[in-house]
């Protein structure tokens, strides 16, 4: 009799243990949850409501400092949204860096505008103005002339920067100015070639008896070189001559 009761009692004091501990735990490796999406959010509400469904945020940080972005506010999470994972599993929380970092200004000059503003945006600086200013040289068409902050100069990450970029502006035929190119040395047909090219025309031709000088060579010109004068404006030409 006592084996029996001793049998009955070891029976119930099992179903106990399998209710208490065996089944909770079964049923636990079965459970699911879906990640929600808390991106945007700041770190407290993101925690809170991973908590809600049994999970628990863990703070992460990211690689480089967002301008403009809160240092409390989650950027990204890991799961992703819509995950589905075991409960108490670990979210990360991707938060801003709250130390900006210091860079060097780099040189922009010579880069185009695109170029220039890859070049700030991978170090975080803000971009507060862009300018143009007229230029008459096409090498400088589109290009950085200069910038508010010198090369090499340390900033941190989010400072305001802005630089000028050349415009090409082509003038009016009348008040577009060109400058004289020097014909000396040349021949007539030579020199009248070179000034067709430079937007200018061939003036007056005079000659002077020359010994020396080879005939039909140019040794004088009005204006003189490197004036600067009115597009299509003419350019009277001394001529040597054989005596």
């Amino acid at each position: 009799m006592k084996k029996v009761l001793i049998v009955i009692l070891l029976f119930f004091a099992a179903i106990v243990a399998i209710d208490k501990l065996l089944l909770p735990y079964y049923t636990e490796i079965g459970q699911q949850t879906v990640v929600p999406d808390v991106r945007n959010m700041t770190y407290a509400q993101a925690s809170k409501a991973l908590e809600k469904v049994g999970l628990k945020a863990m703070k992460s940080y990211n690689v480089r400092y967002l301008p403009n972005v809160s240092p409390d506010q989650v950027i990204d999470q890991v799961p992703a949204p819509s995950s589905v994972v075991k409960p108490g599993r670990n979210v990360y929380l991707v938060l801003n860096r709250k130390d900006k970092p210091n860079y060097p200004m780099p040189d922009l000059s010579g880069r185009t505008e695109h170029e220039a503003r890859q070049a700030l945006e991978r170090i975080g600086m803000v971009i507060s103005d862009v300018q143009t200013q007229a230029i008459s040289e096409p090498d400088q068409d589109g290009r950085v002339l200069s910038q508010s902050v010198p090369p090499d100069v340390v900033l941190k990450s989010g400072s305001e920067v802005s630089f000028i970029v050349g415009k090409l502006e082509q003038e009016p035929t009348g008040t577009r100015r060109v400058i004289v190119p020097d014909v000396l040395g040349m021949s007539v047909d030579q020199a009248r070639g070179v000034l067709i090219r430079s937007g200018l025309s061939l003036g007056k031709v005079s000659y002077e008896r020359s010994m020396l000088l080879v005939p039909d060579t140019v040794i004088g010109q009005k204006p003189s070189a490197n004036e600067m004068v009115q597009y299509g404006q003419s350019v009277d030409m001394t001529v040597a001559e054989a005596e």
